[in-house]
């Protein structure tokens, strides 16, 4: 019989140990510390107090730990003498099925990573989705992690060693988390859908209103209908739009959705989990014959990325009122206009104006997303209340100095585009470091005609300037601004400089921001409060209405925009049911 969390909490401490053995390879006192905290609200909430136990040990202790365990179908499983958790995990991955190649290719691995960092390759062979990974994808991962710093790397095989006694756990206590693993299906599937080019090369990549883009938004619809929803229809922008009613006919409606398509060889999940999460609430309360006192609106947004075309929050920017005409006659890549290209996808265009929502009808919007960023995965929490959306202002520059003879130029005679450009980068490193959590990026730097023995005489440069607030941004920007004159004249240079974007903060509206706060504590986890640096659709429902979001971690040290975007199923479990919170909460709020 799979063990209970009460059990857990009332067995003697002995008893308790023994239950918890083998979920850390032969380090019992991570459980040891963790059971000190009992009694546990959650199996999310024990997860959290034996990483918390990881976290907080010596580095030597950390190591040891690491050291614990055996190498991917090294010598250990070639001897059959695997503890019983690891001999089944590295069958469920096939690694005991390993051909001679495959075999001396992991051990050649093995060799070499040991070499360079001094402790065992980890890897959750059971992956994030708990099913075990492919041959081919664990030696990939193997090649591709023997490239990272060691440092990094340390904080890698820890972050494994959790997700293993993640799975071990859910192991022990026959805990399936079934709602999070059909939100992961959801966008596996999904992602068999991408754009001529990067298909044949197994990238993705969907675009607004490409043949992949539209097959997107048909599926969406199609799931959208098995889940329940009482209306689905596909707007005059390519928003799938999915409509669980009330309990009255006049009841109000809760947004909530994300953007469906993607950057160039992106990854699953930038968006579409904040279109899976939702539908998947939706579809238990429709198996429950459940209305609440308000509807749910669950919109997926076809454009975000302003990749096709420079129309950025097209899908959310409608639903506002801000859809900009000229838009329909800019051009792709190969000629076609927007206007084109909706015509060919039989979208209405003259029914976009009448898609801007009556903020009266809303108690607001919520999003769900991954956090695209390091922080949670590098504090051990599946979750984060997102406090606000940094503003940010975007600048194009070029500095312009003298182009010389590299030879005979002395060095206190130079006028070094590039190396004033590099100084403005360290000082904006500098400045943002000192600010909370301000960020600013020098992300393009280009010498046009550079030549190896040519002093740069220009120097192309952008700047990219966030904050949480518009007057900690303002702020950050007049300082940098400030330094880039002052370097320009101490050098004798000069530069040109041109605003090309400026996006307001978007803070959290205090209220559903406290409805994502009493959700995650509810799951037994602390409450972790961060900004976002990545703007969202949430940024332009603010406009018209109160919003939040609700973070989830991904994996790979939460790399995004990238193939290797992930999250697991059981962090994607836990939005689910935090989600599902909000929902009871509000429709507490809103009795009749």
């Amino acid at each position: 019989m799979p063990l209970t969390l009460e059990q857990l909490n009332t067995a003697s401490t002995a008893d308790a140990l023994q239950w918890l053995n083998g979920l850390y390879e032969h380090s019992p006192w991570i459980a040891e510390q963790a059971l000190a905290r009992r009694p546990f609200r959650s199996l999310a909430h024990l997860k959290h107090a034996m990483a918390q136990a990881v976290r907080t040990a010596h580095a030597d202790a950390q190591l040891e730990l690491i050291r614990a365990h055996p190498e991917l179908a090294g010598k250990a499983m070639v001897a059959q003498s695997l503890t019983a958790e690891s001999t089944h995990e590295q069958s469920k991955a096939g690694l005991t099925q390993c051909t001679p190649e495959e075999l001396e290719r992991i051990q050649q691995l093995n060799a070499a990573y040991n070499a360079r960092f001094g402790f065992p390759f980890i890897l959750a062979v059971r992956g994030p989705r708990g099913t075990g990974l492919a041959q081919r994808e664990i030696i990939d991962t193997f090649a591709r992690r023997l490239d990272n710093h060691p440092e990094f790397e340390r904080a890698e095989a820890l972050r494994n060693i959790h997700r293993i006694a993640e799975i071990r756990l859910n192991d022990k206590f026959g805990a399936e988390p079934l709602l999070g693993g059909d939100v992961w299906d959801w966008q596996e599937q999904l992602a068999e859908h991408s754009d001529p080019g990067f298909a044949e090369k197994g990238q993705l990549t969907v675009t607004y209103l490409t043949d992949a883009h539209r097959a997107c938004a048909q599926r969406i619809g199609q799931w959208m209908r098995a889940c329940g929803f009482d209306s689905v229809e596909t707007d005059a922008v390519g928003n799938v739009v999915g409509r669980y009613h009330g309990a009255q006919p006049a009841a109000k409606y809760l947004l909530t959705g994300s953007h469906y398509d993607t950057v160039r060889n992106g990854g699953k999940y930038d968006g579409r989990l904040g279109i899976f999460v939702p539908m998947a609430c939706v579809r238990e309360l429709h198996r429950a014959g459940r209305r609440l006192p308000f509807g749910i609106e669950v919109v997926a947004f076809a454009e975000e990325e302003g990749q096709r075309y420079k129309a950025t929050f097209l899908g959310s920017g409608a639903l506002i009122g801000h859809f900009n005409p000229a838009w329909l006659d800019q051009k792709d890549a190969d000629g076609i206009t927007m206007r084109e290209a909706m015509q060919h996808a039989g979208l209405c265009i003259d029914d976009i104006a009448q898609l801007q929502r009556d903020p009266a009808q809303y108690l607001g919007f919520i999003e769900v997303h991954i956090e695209q960023g390091p922080v949670l995965n590098g504090l051990d929490l599946p979750l984060g209340v997102v406090t606000s959306i940094n503003g940010g202002v975007r600048f194009v520059a070029e500095m312009i100095g003298t182009a010389s003879h590299a030879g005979t130029t002395p060095m206190d005679s130079r006028r070094d585009a590039a190396v004033a450009v590099a100084e403005l980068a360290l000082y904006v490193e500098q400045r943002a470091a000192q600010d909370g959590d301000a960020v600013g990026t020098i992300g393009l730097l280009n010498v046009p005609g550079g030549s190896i023995n040519v002093v740069p005489g220009r120097c192309s440069f952008s700047l990219d300037l966030r904050a949480p607030t518009d007057a900690q941004r303002d702020a950050l920007v007049r300082d940098v601004l400030d330094a880039l004159a002052r370097i320009a004249q101490r050098r004798g240079l000069r530069y040109t400089l041109e605003e090309s974007m400026r996006a307001a903060a978007a803070p959290s509206a205090p209220a559903l921001q406290h409805h994502w706060e009493r959700a995650v504590d509810a799951l037994g986890l602390p409450v972790f409060r961060m900004p976002s640096g990545a703007g969202h659709d949430a940024m332009k429902l603010h406009e018209i209405m109160p919003q939040a979001m609700l973070f989830v971690r991904g994996q790979n040290s939460g790399i995004s925009h990238n193939p290797l975007e992930s999250t697991t199923h059981n962090d994607m479990q836990l939005a689910v049911e935090a989600f599902t919170q909000v929902l009871h909460q509000l429709a507490e709020e809103h009795q009749p």
